[in-house]
């Protein structure tokens, strides 16, 4: 376990996954990460690649032979190598070997960098073609949990996501893990929208057309709360574990298939085309108060 600190965060990350595990402001000693309660979901914050979401039956082709990989890639159960630490940053790379060319036949660097910025920890990906010849085919998403409620004052409905630059939302619904063509209008509230349990009962929430690079959770009852900003995702998924005492929110370069897909990877909704050598990098930042 890697632990970074400074003057008001806290902050614990597993090399396993290279997980985010604990989100502490210090001078309050609230977690704002969910605590990963196994009844529920034993996760905290994976990492997900080298796809988002589930394939269809698990399986993929590329260049006619066949794949099998499982819903949300294999990154989240690797152990990440530690390149750099200090007390207030750590860099961890996953790389592929034998193992992961059996159901990933390509050669790529994973670089995974959190960083404390006084009451914020910023994460940073950084994925890279080594191949001198190939192109190499991914997606990928952060998927961090926050306690909700916070510091376990109130309860679940007296708390909202505050979104930046959209008024209503369109989400795109999940059939058997896969998305399917139909579609649910969300209408806020002045931006608000109010979690309640029911949100998540037919799975996450899946934004392709989000306006907002910024989201607030925030609640009616105190001052507590987060602001959450991404960039380099163009999706955007909201989901909790039904009945669970948190929120994710989850930028993604990618979202699952859908339900007529060819399975082909290279036709696949989402998928990032790396040429030889070339580099992709996106980032996610939260805020605590």
């Amino acid at each position: 376990m890697i632990n970074l600190q400074n003057d008001e965060l806290s902050v614990k990350i597993a090399a396993l996954g290279a997980e985010l595990q604990q989100l502490q402001l210090r001078h309050t000693l609230t977690n704002y990460l969910w605590s990963g309660n196994p009844q529920f979901w034993g996760k905290f914050s994976p990492i997900l690649f080298p796809i988002v979401g589930a394939l269809k039956q698990n399986t993929y082709y590329y260049r006619n032979k066949v794949y099998q990989l499982s819903r949300h890639g294999f990154a989240r159960d690797r152990v990440f190598d530690v390149l750099e630490t200090s007390p207030q940053q750590v860099v961890f790379q996953l790389k592929d070997d034998e193992q992961s060319r059996l159901c990933y036949p390509f050669a790529f660097e994973l670089k995974v960098k959190y960083e404390l910025l006084g009451p914020s920890l910023k994460c940073t990906y950084e994925v890279n073609n080594p191949s001198a010849t190939d192109v190499l085919w991914f997606s990928l998403g952060a998927h961090p949990a926050f306690a909700v409620p916070l510091a376990e004052q109130g309860q679940y409905q007296d708390y909202y996501l505050q979104f930046e630059n959209d008024t209503n939302l369109q989400t795109r619904l999940i059939q058997d893990n896969l998305l399917s063509k139909n579609t649910r209008a969300i209408v806020l509230d002045q931006g608000k929208l109010r979690l309640n349990h029911a949100l998540f009962y037919q799975d996450a929430l899946v934004f392709d057309k989000l306006n907002s690079k910024k989201i607030q959770l925030k609640n009616s009852l105190n001052n507590k709360g987060l602001d959450f900003e991404f960039a380099g995702f163009p999706y955007f998924g909201i989901w909790a574990a039904i009945d669970a005492n948190f929120v994710c929110l989850e930028p993604w370069s990618g979202v699952a298939d859908d339900l007529q897909h060819n399975q082909q990877l290279e036709e696949k909704e989402g998928m990032v085309q790396l040429l030889p050598g070339a580099s992709y990098l996106a980032k996610w930042k939260v805020t605590c108060y």
